[in-house]
């Protein structure tokens, strides 16, 4: 019985630490509109923060709590909704969505800057060695103040939300913030209100989570054992949002004090993303809504003659570079390729069809375990083995999914990839003992690619066709649908459109495409390591996609140079060892100001063409691959 009580009063405060997290998103929601996916990364600086303060510089520890949680933590959140989440509101879930995942990689990026992580750091507790006995069961003095603290940030916020002016303010702005302001509500300042105690909960998550570990991932995970606790609340009920977070930490402490040790750490990872994706896959399906929306002009589509000549240059280009360049750097043009077609995998599902896809490196690590099993790891039938399971995972993935839309398929598509990287990546039986598994390079038509110059070409002459492929697609009846289903699901339904098969062929094919690059990508190393395909690269992957444009086919280019460029340099230059996560931070915060994105440059290019043209008498403007959304407002349903 003791034993019981034990792991109970344990996963109890657990429990607690997801509780306070998860609050903190839950007030933000409830006030802004906006899922803040940068609350761990909030929580993960201000620990370390915390620890500069008190172990680092030797401050007093009342003084560093005080300094940190009522100070630096409010001013950041003031910072945050002032300078980046302010152009956001009223803008579309997927613009907000992206912008706070760029935050996140900023984040995380500068705190790997400033505190080096190959240093270790250590925050000791508060009252070592003093304890209470209730029951018969010793609890620490830093347990009890754990549940003290989320008993009394549930109580004072039930009390501030129900019978205070600014709490009951705070509710109305998420509603409409206009009719809000006419009753006399300042949105504006509620706003920065919300952002303020948001991050001071996530900063006092950080803080009492920071004795068990100081290591940056977890501390920025911990918010998606708080994603679980919110969802489960509807993002709404936070009584319902501490039951979820209760529900975990009790879970996770039975199953280490009960499930086998030869399992218990599937489990015990499982746990989290597996409540979170049951609870998103069974909530109530969302109801199609009409409305009158601002959103990008879909771009001009690219003519068959203009996408073909695109794809040639590329291979044209791959090839006079694969023969100029040598060593790592001809490593790296391959890498671009493969990363490019892994971004082109994105366009026709994200930018196409409007879905959401934060697993896309889980799938080409998919792709890369069929090269590496198929076929003694050379075989083209590797490559088709690849396609064919990624394309039946995709389809498989979109069945519970099907009914989610925006931040809701976000969250389910990244728990799947948290879930993988915790519980399949991390396998010794997928992975084997050292994590690493050879992947080889394709013979074709008996042709082989054993050097790297050769298998550079081939991957661009696959990019290629791949590109061409991804052209025809939206100029077809398919690709219309896809556009009419990310304009308006309710229009689609109401003219009788099933788009349920639509759905599932769009996941199939973009997770097919992906586990194809997946099989090449990793050929130009010829091994993969599970560190590969954590769900952090496939964050980037859709902030590098988004900050070019996602319906733009000359993105999948530009994006798939960009990543593996960025990590060369910080690879090159010690102090920029986080640039891809710096520079792609930075760049996807400039969205909230310019939905866009760099699809502005190529339009105000076009234009410019267009215009010099008509004064030169033509009155004709050649046909643009790189065509560009240009803002408009339009009326529609959905």
């Amino acid at each position: 019985m003791n034993e019981f009580l034990s792991l109970l009063i344990a996963g109890i405060v657990t429990g607690s630490i997801y509780a306070v997290s998860a609050s903190g998103l839950v007030v933000t929601y409830n006030t802004t509109g906006i899922f803040n996916f940068a609350h761990g990364a909030v929580g993960m600086v201000m620990a370390y923060l915390f620890w500069q303060f008190w172990q680092g510089w030797h401050w007093p520890v009342i003084l560093a709590l005080v300094v940190v949680l009522l100070v630096a933590a409010p001013l950041l959140g003031l910072v945050i909704e002032r300078a980046i989440m302010r152009p956001l509101y009223g803008a579309t879930t997927n613009i907000a969505l992206v912008v706070t995942l760029g935050l996140l990689l900023l984040m995380v990026g500068v705190a790997s800057t400033v505190w080096k992580q190959t240093n270790t750091y250590t925050v000791p507790e508060f009252f070592t060695g003093h304890e209470v006995s209730i029951g018969g069961v010793n609890l620490s003095f830093e347990q009890l103040i754990t549940i003290g603290v989320a008993v009394a940030v549930a109580i004072g916020l039930r009390v501030m939300f129900t019978h205070t002016r600014v709490g009951v303010a705070m509710r109305a702005v998420v509603d409409d913030p206009e009719l809000a302001q006419l009753a006399g509500a300042p949105s504006s300042r509620i706003s920065g209100y919300a952002w303020m105690i948001g991050c001071m909960f996530a900063a006092l998550a950080g803080v009492l989570n920071a004795p068990q570990t100081m290591q940056q991932v977890i501390l920025t995970e911990l918010v998606i054992f708080g994603y679980a606790a919110a969802v489960v609340g509807r993002m709404r009920s936070l009584p319902l949002t501490f039951l979820g977070a209760m529900i975990l930490g009790v879970g996770n402490s039975m199953a280490i004090g009960y499930v086998p040790t030869g399992i218990l750490t599937y489990v015990t990872e499982a746990l989290p993303m597996a409540l979170l994706f049951l609870v998103l896959v069974t909530m109530p399906q969302a109801r199609l809504t009409i409305g009158r929306v601002v959103r990008p002009r879909p771009p001009r589509t690219a003519s068959r003659r203009s996408t073909a000549v695109g794809s040639l240059s590329l291979v044209a280009v791959a090839t006079i570079g694969a023969f100029l360049v040598t060593g790592n750097n001809l490593n790296t043009l391959g890498e671009a390729m493969g990363t490019g077609l892994l971004v082109l995998s994105l366009i026709p599902l994200a930018g196409y069809g409007g879905q959401v896809s934060l697993c896309q490196y889980t799938f080409a690590g998919l792709g890369a375990l069929a090269m590496h099993s198929v076929g003694n790891g050379d075989s083209v039938l590797g490559l088709l083995a690849a396609v064919g399971l990624c394309g039946a995972g995709g389809a498989l993935l979109s069945l519970p999914a099907i009914r989610l839309r925006g931040l809701y398929l976000a969250l389910a598509t990244l728990s799947f990839a948290v879930l993988m990287d915790n519980v399949f990546w991390n396998n010794p039986t997928v992975m084997g003992p050292s994590g690493v598994i050879s992947v080889g390079r394709p013979h074709i038509f008996g042709m082989h690619f054993d050097t790297t110059r050769s298998y550079v070409i081939l991957l661009a002459v696959v990019f290629a066709v791949c590109l061409f492929g991804v052209g025809a697609l939206r100029r077809g009846s398919f690709g219309r649908r896809l556009v009419a289903m990310n304009d308006s699901q309710a229009a689609c339904t109401t003219l009788g459109l099933d788009l349920t098969v639509t759905k599932i062929s769009i996941f199939a094919l973009s997770a097919g495409m992906a586990g194809l690059a997946g099989a090449l990508l990793f050929g130009i190393g010829q091994s993969a390591g599970s560190s590969q395909f954590q769900f952090f690269n496939s964050l980037i992957l859709f902030v590098a996609l988004t900050l070019q444009g996602t319906n733009l086919l000359t993105t999948a280019v530009g994006a798939g140079l960009g990543i593996p460029v960025a990590s060369v340099i910080g690879s090159h230059i010690p102090a920029l060892a986080n640039f891809s996560y710096i520079a792609f931070g930075v760049g996807i915060i400039a969205i909230g100001r310019n939905p866009n994105a760099m699809g502005k440059v190529f339009a105000d290019i076009r234009d410019a063409w267009e215009r010099r043209h008509a004064r030169a008498g033509s009155g004709t403007a050649p046909a643009a691959a790189l065509a560009a959304p240009v803002e408009t407002e339009v009326s529609s349903v959905g």
